[in-house]
């Protein structure tokens, strides 16, 4: 008899200085006092492990149930990372009230190399909530050079070489690894990310901490930048299918992950099953929906084993949903 059930978890929280108190203020969360800046939701990471809040895994971390379930949980399209000892994916909440720093991450090649066989990172957002003169920064701009961005930063005046582009609430950013990007402030953010927790800081905006500025990693962080990416553009969700109340798009894939968004209207339904291939991550980041009995409040997440079988979503309220798997 399958036991397996879909998994929900207590995020674990970031304090880091840019962030604030929208994720209580704005989503109905109860959060302890202080600053809040990241909520991992589902974690599998050194720096942070989420753990089970329902069934027969309950607390314990996602860590300990993938050392006991292994592919039932990863699924085999995730074979590699089961390989390496690791959950593949890492959900998060980010509360920007100041600006991140910009900044760039590694590909697996060079993490694995350089990070002490860390995974790289290639990520997504998916805005949840923007103030009016809300924007990111995202790429480079036109005439950009590896030395012309290097003296930049040393003279701490980076931002003519930033492609700053204005975001708003529903917006969609593919971020894959060696992009050079910052989420500035104003902005509340759900991220999809490999699980991975190494960030080359390049530029902090002359911001001092405690005195101090914050370190950067100026040599790793040029050896990773895409100087190619000039001035890109947002990622423009795919319509996928319009069915019975039930529209599906496609947000961004990559080799790591596909996430898509799923609108539902009340009392309409979604008819899947996790069939030894792939986890999923189901997400509700607005209205309400139930997922196997499970109910799914805006802004919660669940993780579902991939050995799990046949699934059915409920909107009970017009909902819109986020899904991720592994292709």
């Amino acid at each position: 008899m399958n036991d397996l059930y879909p998994l929900l978890f207590s995020p674990v929280l970031k304090d880091y200085v840019w962030g604030g108190r929208n994720l209580e203020l704005l989503f109905d969360r109860t959060l302890p006092l202080g600053i809040i800046a990241e909520s991992w939701e589902i974690a599998a990471h050194p720096d942070g492990a989420s753990v089970v809040r329902n069934g027969r895994f309950a607390n314990q971390t996602l860590p300990q149930v993938h050392q006991q379930l292994g592919l039932e949980l990863l699924g085999t399209n995730s074979q590699w990372a089961q390989e390496r000892g690791k959950f593949p994916l890492l959900i998060k909440l980010l509360d920007a009230q100041q600006n991140l720093s910009v900044q760039v991450h590694p590909n697996d090649d060079y993490a694995q190399k350089h990070e002490s066989n860390e995974l790289g990172k290639s990520e997504m957002w998916v805005v949840l909530h923007a103030q009016p003169d809300a924007a990111i920064i995202y790429g480079v701009t036109e005439g950009t050079t590896p030395d012309k961005f290097r003296q930049a930063i040393a003279d701490g005046k980076l931002e003519p070489y930033l492609h700053r582009v204005s975001v708003r609430t529903g917006d969609v950013v593919c971020v894959p690894a060696g992009t050079l990007h910052a989420i500035l402030g104003g902005t509340v953010i759900a991220e999809i990310q490999q699980n991975s927790n190494t960030t080359y800081r390049v530029y902090d905006w002359n911001r001092k901490t405690t005195g101090k500025p914050r370190p950067l990693h100026v040599d790793k962080a040029l050896d990773v930048i895409n100087f190619a990416q000039v001035e890109p553009s947002l990622c423009q969700p795919e319509l996928v299918s319009d069915e019975e109340g039930v529209k599906q798009f496609r947000l961004c894939a990559n080799r790591y992950f596909v996430t898509e968004r799923v609108e539902m209207a009340a009392g309409s339904e979604w008819h899947g099953v996790c069939d030894g291939r792939t986890f999923e991550i189901w997400g509700c980041v607005a209205g309400t929906a139930v997922l196997n009995h499970t109910p799914l409040p805006a802004i919660s997440f669940t993780l579902l084993p991939a050995a799990l079988g046949p699934f059915t979503v409920q909107a009970a309220t017009s909902a819109t949903l986020l899904r991720t798997y592994v292709m």
